[in-house]
């Protein structure tokens, strides 16, 4: 990988897609090596006068407007490369997903909802849909669904001996085709929840709203919206070079595709803007270490839950 592809390095991304619930907390700053993660870090004036410093120095200089249009334009063809190469070896399975969202075990008040379905928006090779196959009973009428907008992760997961099409369906989508929602299998107002893991980032945000308004059309009324995605000042962000920037907290990676890095706020904007009332709306900073090279790495990730009224 190349040195402006942060994201996808080795070491940053087993992290972020091995996340666990927060339960080690940093109290004592001469122990900071003895672990290799610590979680909800508190920054302090000095740090963000340092991001803010780096991404000033990153941003000064944005990406040729030509190019940038070109990358806009080939997003689908780029993640789908992506998936060509590293195929479904990259991204670990995201077994923490029940232990952060707890309610996509489908119990409500302490009983198990009879029919219950769940959409996850930018399923890749199945990393999600997959591990929730396999903790939920297939005797359950639990039904999941998986899109992606590249037709190689699709096809992937079809390949996966996991696939099972009476209990899962995944399919070609791109989110920010508002008009091609008639192929799609299921109706208005029938999911139970919708999760974005890491994928709103990856859309132009002049997209957002109509994405988030789009999706919330499929969920029943009560239905949520679990979100979790990078965060202003996140590792990633900081390391981006000169040239990166297409505009304001948006980048191009070095192989094309794209990445966003959110505030709480404009989450919280965006969201009730679309009809959604907020459940839980939290930011995890969270501190890495490499123990080896007394590097300390700080990540900065937005967990969201909005509720359809």
């Amino acid at each position: 990988m190349s040195t402006d592809e942060p994201e996808k390095s080795a070491l940053s991304t087993s992290n972020e897609d091995d996340l666990t619930c927060r339960s080690r907390f940093l109290t004592k700053p001469e122990n900071v090596f003895a672990h290799n993660a610590w979680d909800d870090v508190i920054w302090d004036e000095e740090m963000i006068e340092a991001a803010e410093k780096s991404i000033e120095q990153n941003s000064t200089l944005k990406m040729d407007e030509k190019e940038a249009e070109k990358v806009l334009s080939d997003a689908s063809s780029n993640w789908d490369k992506f998936y060509g190469i590293h195929e479904n070896k990259f991204f670990k399975d995201r077994n923490w997903l029940l232990k952060e969202f707890p309610e996509l075990e489908g119990i409500v008040d302490g009983k198990e909802c009879e029919k219950f379905r769940v959409l996850e928006t930018g399923c890749g090779v199945g990393n999600t849909v997959f591990p929730l196959m396999q903790y939920i009973e297939s005797s359950r009428d639990f039904f999941v669904y998986g899109c992606d907008f590249s037709p190689s992760a699709i096809e992937l997961t079809h390949q996966n001996a996991l696939y099972d099409s009476s209990r899962c369906k995944t399919f070609t989508w791109d989110l920010t085709n508002v008009d091609n929602d008639a192929r799609l299998p299921f109706e208005e107002n029938s999911l139970d929840v919708i999760l974005m893991i890491f994928v709103l980032s990856a859309i132009r945000p002049t997209s957002f709203k109509s994405v988030i308004s789009n999706l919330t059309r499929f969920l029943k009324p009560g239905g949520l919206l679990m979100f979790r995605d990078y965060g202003k000042y996140d590792l990633a962000q900081l390391r981006f070079k000169q040239g990166r920037c297409i505009e304001q907290s948006f980048y191009c990676r070095g192989d094309g595709t794209q990445v966003y890095f959110f505030t709480q706020s404009e989450l919280h904007d965006l969201f009730t803007e679309c009809g959604l009332e907020k459940v839980q709306n939290l930011i995890d900073r969270r501190l890495q270490v490499n123990r080896g090279k007394q590097l300390k790495m700080y990540r900065v990730w937005i967990q969201c839950k909005y509720r359809k009224k």
